[in-house]
């Protein structure tokens, strides 16, 4: 009895990450966070606070930026996902990605990730945003390190090369 209790415990999920499409069967509680480092061993999406409150584990779902670590694997079928390791274009670093090293937006590298991915959701929808859309963009993403001003600076660039 207890491999059937098991096996009706776990779903089957087909879903789309990182311009890949894939399938996975796992427990419809997991988070998916932890699908995205165990199951598929991208361990660029980090785990902070677990609660939603320092965006460490930012990642694009169907467009938007959400916390991870706030989201079931039961809630992703048929999604859109993409991390930081998706954002790399044919084995070469985004221009977001190049301008977060160019300007210094890196420090102890923790909240990178998280930065980077709530940075390219903004620019997937403001080709041209200004400092304060910037900051309200980062506003769920904290770092220790920075203070801020570079990663600002980053995406301010980027915005620009972007738009030319």
């Amino acid at each position: 009895m207890s491999e059937r209790v098991k096996a009706e415990s776990m779903i089957t999920i087909r879903f789309k990450l990182n311009h890949k499409k894939v399938e996975v069967t796992t427990k419809p509680n997991k988070r998916l966070l932890d699908l995205l480092r165990q199951d598929f061993e991208l361990t660029g999406t980090k785990e902070g606070c677990a609660i939603g409150e320092c965006g460490a584990c930012t990642v694009m779902l169907d467009g938007k930026a959400v916390n991870s670590c706030l989201i079931l694997v039961g809630q992703i079928g048929g999604a859109d996902i993409i991390t930081v390791e998706g954002l790399a274009e044919n084995g070469e670093l985004s221009v977001l990605q190049r301008n977060f090293l160019k300007c210094g937006a890196i420090q102890c590298g923790y909240c990178t990730p998280g930065m980077l991915m709530s940075a390219h959701a903004l620019l997937q929808t403001n080709k041209y945003p200004n400092e304060d859309e910037i900051k309200d963009a980062i506003d769920g993403n904290l770092c220790r390190c920075t203070g801020y001003k570079q990663i600002i600076e980053a995406i301010q660039k980027t915005a620009k090369e972007l738009s030319n």
